[in-house]
């Protein structure tokens, strides 16, 4: 038996251009140099400082102002959960986006509603951004039949079908050939969706991670590829654990458009991600963004990240989005002192509600447990719970 390795339906254009089609490091415009140099420092200079502010002054203060709304809504979110689980009322494995708000945002704002997002265990603030209700995301870290997973998934295993959300993958790289999966139905059936693959930079290391956008490239299919370079992979740096700490130089090798922006900036990411998106879903030219930025906190909850210097820890909270983006926005006149306040005022709201929700809802009935373990029924499924006898009467 002979399987096709050109299943799609988009037709093939016979000429490559000299962007996608060649190696990042030679090609225009996947140069990685739209923002943020090196790792290490996700902003740059006063060159860079000013363009920031030339973005800023050409956008919409409007817009500007929701961009930050929910930059901070997803920090307090995420603030509030960690105060939750240290007041156990959220069990398992917990890790926060802290630091990384303005990618969260800006990814959400690049993409459709109707397009799919696959994330690592680091989600919540990417199912905020996709548009799942806060009540019901806050409802799966309390483990309520009213979370996004019916409460079975927890921290980890955010799913929701309604706003494209397809997990929350909780082993390293598990969402990577999935996510490719995704990207091939949607091409198969003719449609003009895209997804997003979200990662961390410790993802690149691994044979998944190679082998699907091998296939990805060599197959056109529409999908970019997001790896969150927050430099510190659980407790090692990139320079460590990564013979090219450059991350986006890895799509070169499959003749893959990589490009790295300021994981800071929320306009440089929705920017750059909105390009990167819609060339997939026009041409069906996959794409690695990789966005820089620095986790503000260690690993999870329960990380004391003692691994990192007091420079370190200097670092990551001068590169903080939330106060570099208020202060930003102060400056040009967007936001008011009186209007954080104000949008403080809301945040908090959103976030007691969301907390109120999750806390007034049932547990999940001990019945359900398998409820969802197959698609369809399995013939010989066993649904015994612990405490069942093992053979019935």
């Amino acid at each position: 038996m002979t399987t096709s390795t050109t299943p799609r339906k988009r037709p093939r254009k016979t000429t490559r251009s000299t962007g996608a089609g060649q190696p990042a490091e030679t090609a225009e415009p996947g140069t990685g140099t739209t923002s943020a140099p090196s790792t290490g420092s996700p902003a740059g200079g006063s060159g860079e400082i000013d363009a920031i502010e030339t973005r800023i002054a050409a956008e919409d203060p409007d817009t500007l102002r929701g961009l930050f709304r929910e930059i901070l809504f997803v920090r307090r979110f995420e603030e509030r959960t960690a105060q939750s689980y240290q007041q156990a009322e959220i069990g398992g494995y917990c890790h926060l986006n802290l630091g990384e708000e303005a990618t969260v945002v800006g990814i959400g704002a690049a993409m459709r509603p109707t397009d799919y997002l696959f994330t690592n265990y680091r989600e919540h603030g990417y199912a905020l951004a996709k548009g799942i209700e806060p009540g019901r995301v806050m409802a799966e870290l309390y483990g309520r039949s009213t979370g996004t997973s019916k409460g079975w998934g927890g921290s980890m295993h955010m799913y929701d079908t309604a706003t494209r959300l397809l997990g929350g993958y909780a082993i390293v790289g598990g969402q990577v050939p999935l996510a490719v999966g995704a990207a091939l139905a949607i091409d198969y059936r003719g449609d003009d969706d895209v997804v997003v693959c979200q990662m961390g930079e410790g993802t690149t290391n691994i044979g998944a991670f190679h082998e699907s956008l091998n296939i990805a490239a060599l197959w056109r299919l529409p999908i970019v590829f997001l790896v969150i370079n927050n430099q510190t992979g659980m407790g090692t740096t990139v320079e460590n654990s990564s013979a090219e700490p450059d991350l986006w130089k890895r799509a070169a090798a499959y003749r893959m458009r990589g490009e790295r922006v300021d994981g800071t900036d929320v306009l440089a990411v929705r920017d750059m991600a909105g390009e990167l998106i819609e060339t997939a879903r026009r041409e069906g030219r996959p794409a690695l963004l990789e966005t820089v930025s620095h986790r503000l906190k260690g690993h999870s909850v329960v990380d004391p990240a003692k691994y990192r210097t007091d420079e370190d820890i200097s670092i990551a909270r001068d590169h903080d989005p939330v106060t570099l983006w208020q202060a930003r926005l102060l400056d040009a006149g967007v936001l008011t002192e009186q209007s954080v306040a104000d949008l403080e005022d809301e945040v908090t709201e959103r976030v007691s509600a969301a907390v109120e929700f999750a806390d007034s809802s049932p547990h999940p009935e001990p019945s359900s447990l398998f409820d969802y373990t197959y698609a369809t029924p399995v013939a010989g499924d066993s649904h015994r719970l612990p405490a069942d006898p093992l053979f019935a009467d």
